[in-house]
């Protein structure tokens, strides 16, 4: 009859230690950043740019003016081409840093705005955060 009772006490202590037992994976919600990644030109804005540029200043004046006015044109056209290249590729991810229950810290990324909020409880699957019960 002892035998049974501590079989039956040895499994419960075993069951309420392996619910204790830190989660490897789980963690608490940090930080939520929002992070521009500035876009880089290729060139073919520029290029296009300047070529929009020259043909807009050669609309312009006569003789040598039109010669100035062509090559302003290209230059201009080439840095605003360059510019708006840049903006067009620029990026925006998400940034969520949880503070993992072992101590250490772990920052996954979102290319969209994620839903998690600073003191969220999460556990990483595959890469990803799952909100989990307080």
């Amino acid at each position: 009859m002892q035998a049974i009772r501590f079989s039956a006490l040895a499994a419960t202590l075993l069951l309420s230690v392996s619910a204790f037992a830190a989660c490897v994976d789980c963690g608490q919600v940090t930080d939520v950043r929002e992070v521009r990644t500035e876009g880089e030109g290729s060139g073919v804005g520029a290029v296009a740019g300047g070529v929009a540029g020259g043909l807009l200043g050669n609309q312009v004046g006569k003789g040598s003016g039109k010669t100035v006015a062509t090559v302003v044109g290209v230059a201009g056209g080439a840095y605003a081409g360059h510019q708006v290249e840049k903006k067009v590729r620029e990026k925006t991810e998400y940034q969520v840093v949880v503070r993992m229950d072992n101590g250490g810290t772990r920052t996954i990324k979102y290319a969209e705005k994620p839903a998690f909020l600073s003191g969220d409880r999460v556990k990483i699957e595959n890469g990803m955060l799952v909100r989990i019960a307080r």
